[in-house]
């Protein structure tokens, strides 16, 4: 399996991407697999709050980019699988948590910055190296959880910041290993699910003319690069 799922806590649901040998690469089916576990996870009323993390010791390497190209039904998975996973993450209803256990770096920095709230281990690391190979990175998913500023440093120079780095700017809330992410979650977990639900409508209703139009406007990049 490419995703685990377990309940370490009342009302938590840890979400871990399993597949270690690749630093957690996001392969077309780890990208389906995903999406598809985080909606089971969304539509069960017993989980109030989501941990997503890493297998081993990346939390995700961004996009598995040997599955680029081929031919156009190829191309078109890529798109598919690509804008489905962070279109439900970027519209998450329930809160989610990152428990960044090592290298968050390309989407992978992506996915961590469309959660709620990110947790780092001491090994984490952040970053958009993709711009090195001129690729543009997700200025949607920087401005999501980012101050303009950083989140235009951030995407333009390809920096890579290291977890003392990382919350001394406010990229993540605080460092810790995987039971302080569990323990924040917890604590989000001990409110009623339709409150924190709420609190989920108004953040992504506030995000609505901002960093989710901006996701949609990348979606429909990345279609127009790869199909045309």
């Amino acid at each position: 399996m490419l995703v685990l799922v377990d309940r370490p806590a009342d009302g938590v649901a840890r979400v871990t991407l399993n597949r270690p040998e690749k630093r957690n690469a996001l392969s077309l089916d780890l990208r389906e697999e995903l999406a598809q576990v985080l909606e089971a996870q969304a539509a069960d009323d017993e989980v109030r709050c989501v941990v997503l993390t890493g297998a081993g010791s990346a939390f995700c390497a961004g996009m598995d980019v040997t599955q680029f190209g081929g031919d156009r039904a190829n191309k078109e998975r890529i798109v598919t699988t690509s804008t489905r996973l962070f279109e439900i993450v970027a519209r998450y209803p329930l809160p989610l948590v990152a428990a960044v256990n090592g290298p968050a770096v390309a989407g992978g920095f992506a996915l961590a910055l469309l959660c709620d709230v990110r947790v780092a281990a001491p090994s984490a690391t952040f970053g958009f190296p993709e711009i090195g190979r001129f690729i543009p990175p997700s200025y949607g998913a920087a401005a999501a959880a980012l101050p303009a500023p950083l989140a235009r440093r951030l995407c333009l120079t390809g920096e890579i910041l290291d977890a003392e780095r990382a919350l001394a700017l406010g990229v993540v809330s605080e460092l810790g290993e995987p039971d302080a992410a569990l323990a924040l979650a917890a604590q989000v977990a001990s409110a009623p699910g339709h409150v924190t639900r709420e609190v989920k409508r108004r953040v992504l209703l506030g995000g609505e003319q901002t960093w989710l139009a901006l996701m949609a406007d990348e979606a429909e990049q990345l279609r127009r690069a790869l199909l045309g």
